[in-house]
């Protein structure tokens, strides 16, 4: 297994948002298949504490980059940081968003912050380490979206929005690399078990519910990188469609705010 990752991709992976909840679960399962890996996230201890646990359970490196990726400059701070490897396999996680409030209850600042990490970023990073993989003629990127991509929805403008833009990204970088030896993967996640989420759920008092695994989310995305553009985790058909199906668009966008909710599912 270990073979098949790095000998397909190569010896390092980067994990935006690596710090815990779904990035954390993708760093620790691509270092047991042999890869080597960089965490990217803000808070300087738990990345080192991380990098430690993964060096001390899989004979891999790691490397730690403490960036804010909604910083202007993130991606290619975080591109110089990494130019000594061959980056083969990118994922790009950061971007939950733990409090789901009407649109203006949320400063434009918060707003912007989170276009930036969501929409900017991805797009900067599929370019930045892309390129150099598709010049190679093999790698991955993946990205992590959300259900609230599939509609607009009460509550969930601004980081639904961002969503849709990395769903579409990944699905237009798929069919243009699909051809180069590069695997795009749009990671479709629904509630899944993360820090962000149980601290969504916990302001506002709701029960959790079902929630997916991370360390499954993550095996179940490595497993299936080649089988793009879009895995839809835990759907009966995970290449499939929008689940809502032949609704119309507004019937679509009305169900989607019955149903909207705190998404913090990608750390």
């Amino acid at each position: 297994m270990a073979e098949a990752l790095t000998g397909a991709y190569g010896p390092w992976g980067v994990v935006a948002g690596g710090s815990d909840g779904v990035g954390a679960a993708f760093a620790h399962a691509m270092a047991a298949r042999g890869m080597n890996v960089v965490l990217v996230a803000r808070r300087v201890p738990v990345l080192e504490a991380s990098a430690a646990e993964i060096r001390a359970t899989y004979d891999v490196e790691t490397r730690t980059v403490a960036l804010d990726l909604s910083a202007p400059d993130a991606l290619s701070q975080l591109t110089r940081a990494t130019s000594d490897l061959e980056v083969g396999l990118f994922v790009y996680n950061a971007g939950g968003d733990d409090r789901s409030v009407a649109f203006l209850d949320k400063d434009l600042g918060t707003h912007l912050e989170l276009v930036h990490r969501n929409c900017l970023g991805p797009l900067e990073a599929a370019y930045r380490f892309g390129g150099p993989m598709v010049a190679r003629g093999r790698g991955a990127v993946v990205l992590v979206t959300s259900g609230a991509a599939w509609a607009g929805g009460a509550t969930l403008a601004a980081y639904g929005a961002t969503k849709a833009f990395d769903l579409i990204l990944a699905e237009s970088l798929w069919a243009e690399w699909r051809t180069r030896g590069v695997d795009v993967l749009g990671l479709v996640l629904g509630k899944t078990d993360t820090p962000s989420m149980r601290r969504a759920f916990d302001a506002e008092g709701r029960p959790y519910g079902e929630l997916a695994d991370p360390d499954e989310v993550a095996a179940a995305a490595l497993d299936h990188l080649a089988d793009g553009p879009t895995w839809i985790y835990g759907s009966d058909t995970p290449t499939g469609g929008s689940p809502f199906g032949a609704l119309s668009r507004r019937d679509a966008v009305l169900a989607m705010s019955r149903g909207a909710s705190a998404h913090g599912d990608d750390a």
